[in-house]
């Protein structure tokens, strides 16, 4: 009886590996490719599973890569929250807005944010729901950072709604802050920098214009 216990054991903890070894093969094909077209056949190759196992966890590959976003967004809010706890409003957001826009520390991270911010665009447009789910840590935390400006009396006043509208804008602006880099080297002949995304959301909400950033 023991025996076989063991064995059942190790099969549940096998089962519950597939979904990071999934999700590492996928992070390890972005960071060699930049590019999100690869297969599900691809991944499962790379983690050494089976197709049947990989449709066990995740109906397409879209499920695969909201899974990713999702862990990469979640464990990232919470550090650009411990990152700003104990900084005023405006320190607060010029921090988050660094953080974000920063370019990659290595050529394989460069690749993996730019496969997962252009294909932000598709994840938005065929599982609307589950990506602002997914997006709703980082909406959250510019959220507070506003209402924690306004009770400063930094920002300007606003309802509720005001307030989760705004978060929304600025979490879509510095989110494309990537893509900004590029359009904006393109369009202006130079790139579209952090300081510069802080400074265009950070005045839509002071209350004095003139307040020095």
């Amino acid at each position: 009886m023991a025996k076989s216990t063991a064995r059942t054991s190790v099969t549940a903890e096998d089962a519950e590996s597939r979904p990071e070894r999934f999700m590492k093969s996928a992070l390890e094909i972005l960071g060699e490719t930049g590019r999100t077209d690869f297969t599900v056949l691809a991944v499962v190759e790379r983690s050494k599973t089976s197709l049947r196992s990989f449709y066990q966890h995740y109906s397409t590959k879209d499920e695969l890569l909201l899974a990713l976003v999702d862990r990469i967004m979640s464990e990232s809010s919470a550090r650009w929250r411990a990152d700003v706890a104990d900084l005023d409003a405006v320190a607060a957001l010029r921090t988050l807005v660094t953080r974000i826009s920063a370019p990659a520390a290595s050529t394989k991270q460069d690749s993996i944010n730019r496969g997962l911010t252009f294909y932000n665009d598709h994840l938005a447009e065929t599982l609307p729901r589950e990506y602002a789910r997914v997006l709703s840590p980082l909406h959250l935390l510019i959220r507070d950072i506003i209402a924690a400006g306004i009770a400063e009396g930094v920002f300007r006043a606003a309802s509720a709604n005001e307030v989760d509208t705004a978060a929304a804008l600025i979490m879509q602006t510095v989110l494309g802050a990537l893509r900004l880099r590029v359009l904006g080297a393109e369009l202006n002949g130079a790139p579209v920098e952090g300081a510069h995304i802080f400074e265009f959301c950070v005045r839509s909400l002071l209350r004095d214009p003139g307040h020095p950033l």
